[in-house]
């Protein structure tokens, strides 16, 4: 087999026969190449909210593919699904008056937010406002913006300098937030977080932590940019994770569960605020964009998945899957199989005392896909998982961690 693929995230000389090869999905359900089957507790990475398979999205890509397939959206140009997609993504948001850039990846979406924080204080008169504060153990994709802002240390390790004017803050103290920001807030310029933190092992904000950056961001000037690329269209429960913790963002990014995955498209949205900076200056253009901003077939991919996600009512059944994770985690607690568990909506992970990875392996091997983050196996399945798929994952959970 061919090695001309390079995986992200992998050991660079494994060989591609040594990957697990999917060559085909219907709802959670994943089939390899030698015809194996695994349920998908990942959603793929975080990011399948409807599950596989799904015609409704499937027919809407084609229909548009017979039609414009794509075109750039620079001026002079746009296209109809682009300003729809816009359109029914900010109506579902938390600022149904703002507005929405399209990109392709959550990393876009983040390097993409960081410029438009940066470009605000400039336009204000501000220059010197140009910190941007991270989150311990945050991720925020994995370009140059992205790698900078991430709170995973080994993330930003082995690629030379990174961009300037990047602090830390802890993922659960306000006070020392409070501290950082006396001593620096003339200059900073924004707080980059996510609701629930993703790749950084699943962790829920303390009481009060979200609402506590909201509070110094307006104390002293700064923007607070939520990334919500694992956490929006439904994932905690509500239809952003900013709606979970009843925290309004200056900006948010997105990306992933927009389309489920079926094509890749991201973006940022921004306040009604921030929008009307935007305008004031008639002659200020926004030098920025990429070639596929507003890509047409990715838009309609958006705009039906999202139907689907409405019409199937699967923001309620992050909360139903939420409290089947739960019961199955308090179970495994109980017994002494895990050591801790958190999570909320459709994302959980379980703390195992151990290097996580061995167990996923063994997950895998089992029929159920999962991902290790340092002692802590995460789960995150489709929306549409069934009860039934639920007690599977927690059987064969027991199972492989009973034999360690």
């Amino acid at each position: 087999m061919t090695d001309a693929l390079l995986h992200g995230f992998s050991l660079s000389n494994k060989a591609e026969a040594d990957f697990i090869n999917i060559v085909s999905a219907k709802d959670c359900t994943l089939i390899d190449d030698q015809g194996k089957q695994y349920i998908d507790a990942m959603a793929s990475l975080w990011l399948c909210q409807i599950g596989h398979g799904n015609s409704k999205v499937i027919n809407a890509i084609k229909d548009q593919l017979d039609h414009l397939q794509t075109y750039n959206t620079f001026d002079p140009f746009t296209n109809t699904p682009a300003a729809e997609a816009a359109e029914t993504i900010r109506r579902v948001s938390p600022h149904p008056e703002g507005r929405v850039f399209l990109g392709c990846s959550g990393s876009e979406a983040v390097d993409t937010a960081l410029k438009l924080a940066r470009m605000f204080h400039q336009r204000r008169g501000d220059p010197d406002r140009q910190i941007i504060i991270r989150r311990t153990a945050g991720y925020h994709g994995v370009n140059i913006g992205g790698t900078s802002v991430q709170g995973i240390e080994p993330n930003r390790i082995g690629w030379g300098d990174l961009l300037p004017h990047v602090l830390e803050i802890p993922n659960d103290d306000i006070e020392e937030t409070a501290s950082l920001f006396a001593q620096h807030g003339a200059r900073i310029a924004a707080v980059i977080c996510e609701p629930v933190q993703g790749a950084g092992g699943v962790i829920v904000p303390p009481d009060g932590y979200l609402s506590g950056l909201r509070r110094l961001c307006d104390q002293h000037g700064s923007l607070l940019i939520f990334d919500e690329v694992i956490c929006g269209f439904g994932r905690t429960g509500e239809w952003f994770g900013s709606d979970t913790f009843g925290v309004k963002p200056d900006m948010l990014t997105f990306a992933k569960g927009v389309t489920s995955g079926y094509l890749p498209l991201s973006g940022v949205i921004t306040s009604k605020e921030l929008n009307e900076e935007l305008t004031s200056n008639e002659a200020a253009k926004l030098m920025h964009g990429y070639t596929y901003s507003g890509h047409p077939t990715a838009a309609v991919a958006a705009i039906a998945n999202i139907e689907v996600i409405e019409s199937e009512g699967l923001v309620a059944e992050a909360q139903r899957i939420g409290k089947q994770m739960e019961s199955g985690f308090k179970a495994l607690l109980g017994d002494s199989t895990i050591e801790s568990f958190r999570g909320i909506g459709g994302i959980w992970a379980c703390e195992i005392g151990e290097d996580s990875i061995p167990a996923r392996n063994e997950m895998i091997k089992n029929g159920i896909v999962c991902r290790g983050i340092g002692q802590a196996l995460a789960f995150c399945p489709p929306l549409i998982i069934t009860n039934n798929e639920i007690g599977i994952i927690f059987d064969t959970l027991s199972d492989v961690l009973k034999k360690r």
